[in-house]
C-alpha cells in the first residue's frame, strides 16, 4: 500500500483548468499523473487494495478509465473489460443508456461475464450516471460488480448516492 507521502505527490500532480469544459467547471486532470511512473504506480495500488482477492475481471470505463484499469489488470494479473462508447464496440452484446448533466449517451461492451466477479474503475466519480450505467451493464452481461474504484470524487455532485460501492483514492 502506498504511503500518505506518496499519495500527496501523487494528487498534487492533478491539474486544475478552470472554466473547462464550461464556465464555472473545475476540471480536474489525472494526465500529469498519468505520466509520473510511481504517482501512477501510487494511485492504482491505492485503487485496488480494498478489492484484493475480490475481483477476476477489471473494467475500465472509456477512456481514463481504460488506462487505470489496464495497469490494474496487469498488476493483479486478471483480466480487462473495455466499457466504450457506443459505435466502438465491434461486437457489443449489451449497451446502456444513461442521462448526463448535459444529454443522453449509451455504453456498450462485449463479453459473457457469468460468474465473474469484476472490478469497475474510473477516473472521476462525478454524478455517477457513467459508473452507475456501467454497473448495469456488467450485470446484465452476467457480472457481480465487486465494487467501483475512481481516483477522484467530487463529493459536492452526490455520485456516491448512485453508486455506493466507491472506494475514491481522493476526495475533492
Amino acid at each position: 500500500m502506498p504511503t500518505p507521502d506518496q499519495l500527496a505527490r501523487a494528487e498534487s500532480l492533478i491539474a486544475l483548468t478552470p472554466d473547462c469544459p464550461t464556465r464555472g467547471v473545475l476540471f480536474r486532470d489525472i494526465g500529469p499523473m498519468l505520466e509520473d511512473a510511481d504517482a501512477l504506480a501510487a494511485v492504482t495500488e491505492a485503487l485496488a487494495a480494498p478489492f484484493e482477492g475480490g475481483f477476476d475481471l477489471v473494467a475500465g470505463v472509456e477512456a481514463r478509465g481504460f488506462l487505470l484499469a489496464g495497469t490494474m489488470a496487469a498488476t493483479a494479473r486478471t483480466g480487462l473489460l473495455p466499457v466504450r462508447k457506443a459505435g466502438k464496440t465491434p461486437r457489443p452484446t449489451a449497451s446502456v443508456d444513461y442521462a448526463l448533466e448535459y444529454g443522453v449517451a449509451t455504453i456498450e461492451a462485449a463479453g459473457d461475464l457469468s460468474g465473474r466477479r469484476v472490478l469497475l474503475v474510473d477516473d472521476v466519480l462525478a454524478t455517477g450516471g457513467t459508473l452507475g450505467a456501467a454497473a448495469r451493464l456488467v450485470e446484465e452481461l452476467g457480472g457481480e460488480v465487486a465494487g467501483v474504484a475512481v481516483v477522484l470524487e467530487l463529493s459536492a455532485l452526490g455520485g456516491r448516492e448512485r453508486v455506493p460501492a466507491t472506494h475514491a483514492v481522493f476526495r475533492a
